[in-house]
Parts: C-alpha cells; structure tokens; sequence
C-alpha cells in the first residue's frame, strides 16, 4: 500500500498501486514547477502545467479529489494563464502592435475562465471550502483587470485606424471592466491595488481625452460594444514538456537491472533482428570487397609507385656517399688521367737500329738465324744483344695490350664520373594519362575508406542499441510493431551503404579504361627506371673501380721505368757490339 496526504483536505489516502504513487510524485513535480515559476523572473512563457497535464492525460481520476479532472484542470489553467500573463508584460515592454497586445490579453481571460470554471464545480467548492471563494473571487479580478487591458489597446489600434467612435466605446468597456475589478480586488495586497489605480489613471486619461475629441471634433457616432468584433484569444505560452521516463527529468533508473524475463525474451529478440540485419549487409560488403580485391590484384596498380617519378628527384643515398667522398678529393680524373703511361715502342726500336742489316749478319736483323745457330764468325755480343732485345719488345707486346685495356676501362669511367643523369620527365599527354589514373586510384582508396567507417558506425549503433526499457512497457502484442520501429533507425546508414556499393561498378570501369591508356605510359616508365638503376648502379662501380685504376696505373708506370732503365743499358751494350762488328768486318775486307 502507497499512503499519501490530500493537500487540501488533510486527509490519508491509501492504494495498493503503484501508478497511485506514481501520480502522486508527478503533482508534487508540478507543485514544484509553480513554485521556481513564481520565483523566476516574469520573461518567460514556459510555466509548470506540463506536469498536470501529463497526470490529468494518463492517469485515473479516482485516486484522491485533489487529483480529480477538475482541480487537475484548475491547476492547468491558472498556470497557463500566468504564464501568458508574462508574455503580456513582456508584449508591453517591447511595444508591440496593439492589436497583438489585445489578442495576448484576452487570451489571458481565456485561461482564467477556463479556471474560474473549474473553480464553479460543486466538488472543487466542497474540497476547497473558504480557499474557493478567495480564489475564485481573485481569478474573477484578473479576467475583468485582463479584459480592460484588452479593450485598452483595441481602442489604441481603432486610434491608431482613425476610428474615433469605436476608440470611445472600447476605453468605454475597459474602463467598465477595470470599475469592476476594482470592487473584487478589495482585501487584496497593496501591491495589487497600487497596479489598479495606475491602471485607472491611464484607461480613464485615454476614455476622458477620446470622448472630448469626439464629443467636439471627429462627431462619429459611437457604436454598440456587441456590434464590434470579439477580440480572439492568442495563446502563445506551452506547458513544460514532462516525460517521466526521459532521465533528464527523472535521473538514472533505479530499477534498471530489474528487468522481467519477458522483457529479456524480446530483448534477445531485438539482438537477432539485428544481427540479422548485419549479417544480410555484411553480406553484400564482403561481396562487393572480395571483387574489388581481385580486381586490384589483376590490375597490379599501386598508387604510390603507380609513376615513380619522385624516385628521379633524389639522388639515391649510396650514390650521395660516393660523391662525397669524391669531393674531398677534387684531381681525381686529372690524377688518374696523368698516371697513365705511355707507349715506349720508341725507345725499344732504337737499340734494335743499331744491329747492322748486312748480307753477312741477316740472322740479326730476325733476331734468330734461319738455321736456328749463329753464323760462323759473327760477334758473339751482337747475337745476346738481339737475343734481348727480341726478349723486351714480346715484353713490350704484352704490355701494350694490357696498356690499351685498361686505357679503354679509364676512359669508360671517367666518362661515367662525367655523367648527366636522364631526364625521367614524361610528355605532357601521359602527364594526363597519369594523373587521371591516380584521381581513379584515389576514389577507389576513398570508396574503400567511406565503406569501412560506414561499416565500423553500423556495427557500433548496433552494439549501443538497447531498448530494454521500452520493452518492460510494451505489450508483448505490440513487440513486432516496436521492432519495425526501432529498426528503422538503421535505414539512413543502410541507404548510405548502399550507394557505396553501387558506386563501385562505375569507378571500376573508369579504372579499367584508364589502366588501358597507362599501358603504354607503365612500359616508358619500366623503361627509364630500368635506365635509371643501370646508370646508378654503373656510377657506383666506376667509383669503385677507381682505386683499382690508379693502383694498375702506377704498376704500369713502375714497368715502364724499369723497362725503359733496361732499354738504356741495351742500347750502351748493342752500341758497343755494332762497334765491334764494324771493326770485325773491317778486318776482314782488309783481308
């Protein structure tokens, strides 16, 4: 049993319900609305009736008088008609038309009928006992003190429209209804009557300077007050929206975790439906991901190195070190250039023209006689000295042939230390080629992303989806209908989804169109990269191969002097055997 105490009558009323409760903790909540409201300033329109009349919409009547369709709807209108009573003030202030001031009044009336009606009804008196006469004798103050404020400022609008008779008989009628209020507001706070005499002051100026003016001027014949239209109500204020299962009204859920098992049933449910739902998109997902991927690996396109034209910017860093460590050493082309030797066939000739060419000495001339033996009375000097002198030209020979090789190794990679680099640039027709390609390259990566992040926030709104609290409310008749309804927050994420998938065909064929012009342009740039790595790969090994070149150089240098210090003492020697061959054959002519 819930037990709780009538506010007007004092009495304990007791129900084994819990929506007793329930309706009980809302008037409080609405009790407590109309106390901040006449605590806060007077510039708003919200007021505390949303409250009330959540409890008067959903709830029986039976529970207690105070909670009965009568006082519930005493309360609504008083706290509408205060409310629209701050609009009106405000209205005032920021001189609005008259003709929007004096609908804003009457609606004001409007509320306060609606509560003097309530107010009327015989159990409303009998609970509220001396509380009604005051309040009703109040309420009664303010719809005559509103309608004056409403006539005030229809005939301010019929001054404004230069309808001086209809201008006297509304200052007419709002003076009438202020006299009025006036007799009803006797008891009431000093505050009160201080705003009715000011009220006078201008509604009686405004009737007195209306009716001379006519009276003496304009002479329009003053019409009857149910001749003229009825001023319509406008109601511009709005309840306080109350939802008690909204947590930003009511906190956290206390009973959170106390779901029944039917509740869980459904909600198990609820997960297959979508579960469901994941399963039949991921489905055309991984259909759709599983062509693109084929699709990509056929196509062997990749968009970083779809080009390779950022290669060419660079010098490649094993390159970088050779030049680097060439710079410190600025001779090195011009020192290898001067240590390479000369020929020397020169020098070797000359020892060899000092050997007579006689008849008698032929055998020299071939080095080695015809007979294979020297000729009978030949100097025996001349014969070593040709001996040797044959033994360093076959040397010479060798030489010679290492000489022009290696010349021609020198020459090969001073051109290469030389070298410009090419220019890997392509023509401006596969410039476009390339740059189309990689925009389509591009939507296929966005294509991908967009689908991913759009798959990773179906799977996470799926995951955060729980609707427990809306199943322990609803009927298990009702549970198919909630589902449709729910499910339904899903189906802009699907739309999305699917225009992603659908967009794949298109760019697909866009792809394949512009792989079939980058065909031409993927061989030019295998090509020069093909180039590229050759020339770099060349420039390395001639960097590595100088050290060898200058130490071959130099051995050849070494041979060269050596060869030509023996080719000097040769020539003493052969210079001294033709001597003594000449004075041989002398004495033989002599003879």
């Amino acid at each position: 049993p819930f037990s709780r105490t009538e506010i007007f009558s004092g009495k304990a009323v007791t129900h084994e319900d819990i929506k007793y409760e329930q309706a009980c903790v809302l008037y409080n909540l609405g009790a407590l609305h109309s106390m901040l409201g006449a605590m806060d300033k007077r510039v708003s329109e919200e007021c505390a009736a949303g409250a009330f009349t959540y409890l008067r919409d959903h709830f029986p009547h039976s529970y207690s008088v105070d909670m009965s369709h009568q006082i519930l709807s005493l309360n609504i209108n008083l706290m509408l008609g205060q409310a629209q009573e701050c609009l009106l003030e405000k209205s005032m202030l920021d001189n609005r038309k008259s003709f929007l001031v004096a609908r804003i009044s009457a609606q004001v009336v409007d509320y306060y009928k609606e509560a003097c009606r309530a107010l009327e009804n015989s159990e409303t008196a009998s609970l509220l006992g001396k509380i009604q006469k005051d309040w009703k004798k109040l309420v009664q103050m303010k719809i005559y003190y509103f309608a004056a404020v409403a006539h005030l400022h229809m005939g301010k609008q019929a001054e404004e429209q230069q309808k001086f008779g209809e201008r006297v008989i509304y200052f007419q009628s709002a003076l009438d209804k202020l006299n009025e209020a006036i007799k009803l507001a006797k008891g009431q706070p000093e505050t009160v009557q201080e705003a009715l005499r000011f009220t006078m002051d201008v509604i009686g100026g405004k009737y007195n300077s209306a009716k001379k003016d006519n009276d003496f001027i304009y002479h329009e014949a003053v019409p009857a007050l149910d001749t003229l239209q009825s001023v319509k109500g406008a109601p511009l204020v709005k309840a306080l929206p109350v939802n008690p299962t909204d947590p930003a009204v009511t906190g956290p859920d206390i009973f959170a975790k106390l779901v029944p098992m039917a509740a869980h049933e459904a909600s198990s449910l609820y997960s297959e439906e979508k579960a469901k739902l994941l399963r039949d998109v991921m489905a055309k997902i991984e259909a759709k991901n599983e062509v693109l991927d084929q699709f990509m690996d056929s196509m062997q396109l990749d968009p970083e190195t779809v080009d390779n034209l950022d290669m060419y910017n660079h010098i490649p860093p094993v390159l970088m070190e050779k030049c680097a460590a060439l710079s410190v050493r600025p001779d090195t082309v011009r020192n290898l250039v001067h240590v390479f030797p000369v020929g020397w066939e020169g020098g070797l000739m000359t020892p060899r023209a000092q050997v007579p060419r006689s008849p008698a000495s032929q055998c020299l001339d071939c080095r080695v006689p015809a007979s294979g033996c020297p000729q009978p009375g030949s100097p025996p000097g001349l014969a070593e000295v040709s001996k040797e002198c044959s033994k360093y030209l076959e040397l010479h020979e060798k030489a010679s042939f290492t000489n022009t090789e290696l010349h021609r190794v020198m020459n090969l990679h001073l051109g290469n230390l030389r070298l410009l680099a090419p220019d890997p640039a392509p023509p401006p027709d596969d410039k476009q080629v390339l740059q189309n390609l990689k925009r389509i390259l591009a939507k296929v990566q966005e294509m991908r992303d967009q689908r991913l992040s759009l798959e990773q926030q179906l799977r996470e709104m799926i995951q955060k989806d729980d609707i427990t609290t809306s199943l322990v409310t609803t009927d298990r008749s009702e549970m198919k209908k909630l589902f449709e309804e729910q499910l339904k927050k899903y189906d802009q994420l699907k739309v999305y989804l699917e225009q992603n998938l659908a967009a794949q065909e298109n760019v697909l064929k866009a792809l394949t169109d512009a792989n079939v012009k980058y065909a031409a342009v993927r061989k030019a740039l295998a090509e020069v990269e093909h180039k590229w790595n050759t020339t770099v790969q060349t420039l390395v090994a001639s960097y590595e191969a100088y050290e060898d070149l200058m130490k071959k150089s130099q051995e050849g240098k070494d041979f060269y002097t050596d060869l030509e210090g023996k080719a000097a003492k040769l020539l003493e020697r052969a210079r001294a055997a033709c001597q003594a061959s000449e004075a041989h054959r002398q004495q033989l002519l002599e003879r």
